[in-house]
């Protein structure tokens, strides 16, 4: 018989596994996916007028934010960029919780989902060069 409390602890495990064998590349998109949930967990609560879960995602996903303007090396154009983007993304945030602004949310989101989408096709190209195999073969 499945124990519920049983199953939550095997993901609670499994999760903390993949979090401690994941690559500087997939930890990466992990902040991404996070990002991106929290922010949609956001528009969700936002919806239902439910501001304290709002304010709560919200501040989740400004955290992840700040943790990728922290760690990113600003040492190029495009890095400046980034950052820039990161920057915009945070004030965004921080606008649809002052003002409850939907589009604001949105505005975050596509950035990070834009960000998470490159990073993706970034570590699949990693991969190809590393292995010299194509990816798609094993799909």
């Amino acid at each position: 018989m499945y124990d519920g409390a049983m199953g939550t602890q095997t993901r609670a495990a499994y999760k903390q596994n993949a979090f401690q064998t994941a690559s500087p590349g997939e930890l990466t998109l992990m902040l991404y996916n996070g990002c991106l949930k929290f922010i949609r967990l956001s528009a969700s609560a936002m919806d239902k007028k439910d501001y304290e879960t709002k304010n709560l995602n919200i501040t989740k996903a400004q955290k992840i934010i700040r943790e990728l303007m922290v760690t990113l090396r600003v040492e190029n154009e495009t890095t400046q960029q980034m950052l820039q983007l990161y920057d915009f993304a945070h004030d965004a945030l921080v606008r649809a919780n002052i003002n409850n602004d939907a589009n604001a949310l949105d505005e975050a989101d596509a950035i990070i989902t834009e960000f998470r989408e490159t990073w993706k096709e970034a570590i699949k190209i990693d991969r190809q060069q590393r292995y010299a195999l194509g990816i798609n073969n094993h799909e």
